[in-house]
């Protein structure tokens, strides 16, 4: 068998990055593997000949800057720079969302305050509204029955999944800060864009969850019963934006 040189070692370096670089599902490592890969590749055509093969270089030079920049999307994506300024304090209570999601949520929202008795939802009536209420309580009327249930929670999300009309009548019991979505809007970003759609779903899954969980009478709904639920819907969030 002929001995190996400089350039056979490289070639096959790099055959092997982009072959384990394949193999990885995880975007980031995958991109960093096929990245050295590259960059090998390049090495390999500087010194395969006496003469470098700059059309294979400057190709693999295009194809590899092309991976870096996706490399650094997704870190911003991930990183919290990718919050805009006037949503980082509500950021809290959208924390399960990687922060490049969070971001695309907020593009298509308005921040605003709506003041005291503010009718979010009438009993019967379409929703063409989602409102996520970031302070303040809300009153509820069903069925002749009237309560109040606490910030920090979507009305209208059963509307947005279902396209029925509003099962009950709510209203803003003080003045409060309210995200607002037109429904028709989401619907038509949520075809075109699939990671938004998956993080409005992760979100609304946990929301609707934690609903069920406080509905529970104390007989029937334990601490334990309400940390499953919970956990529950984290775990289908996680899993629909691993998706």
């Amino acid at each position: 068998m002929q001995d190996l040189n400089l350039s056979d070692y490289l070639v096959l370096a790099a055959a092997g990055m982009f072959v384990l670089g394949y193999l990885i599902i995880n975007q980031v490592i995958l991109r960093t593997m096929l990245l050295i890969g590259t960059v090998l590749y390049i090495w390999y055509y500087a010194v395969v000949d006496e003469t470098p093969l700059w059309p294979a270089i400057w190709a693999s030079t295009a194809t590899g800057t092309a991976n870096l920049i996706g490399l650094f999307s997704l870190f911003y994506r991930r990183s919290t720079w990718a919050i805009p300024r006037k949503y980082r304090d509500i950021y809290v209570h959208f924390d399960l969302l990687p922060p490049g999601d969070f971001r695309k949520l907020m593009s298509a929202t308005n921040r605003t305050t709506r003041p005291a008795g503010y009718q979010l939802t009438t009993a019967g009536s379409r929703v063409n509204t989602l409102y996520y209420v970031i302070d303040g309580e809300v009153g509820v009327e069903k069925f002749g029955n009237r309560f109040r249930i606490p910030d920090g929670v979507f009305i209208g999300e059963v509307a947005y999944l279902t396209s029925n009309r509003a099962s009950a009548t709510t209203y803003l019991l003080s003045e409060s800060d309210v995200l607002e979505w037109e429904i028709a809007m989401l619907k038509q970003r949520a075809t075109r864009d699939p990671r938004f759609r998956l993080a409005m779903d992760a979100m609304i899954s946990i929301d609707l969850a934690e609903k069920v969980a406080r509905a529970g009478s104390p007989e029937k709904t334990d601490a334990e019963e309400i940390s499953t639920v919970e956990h529950l819907a984290e775990t289908r969030a996680l899993n629909v934006l691993d998706a």
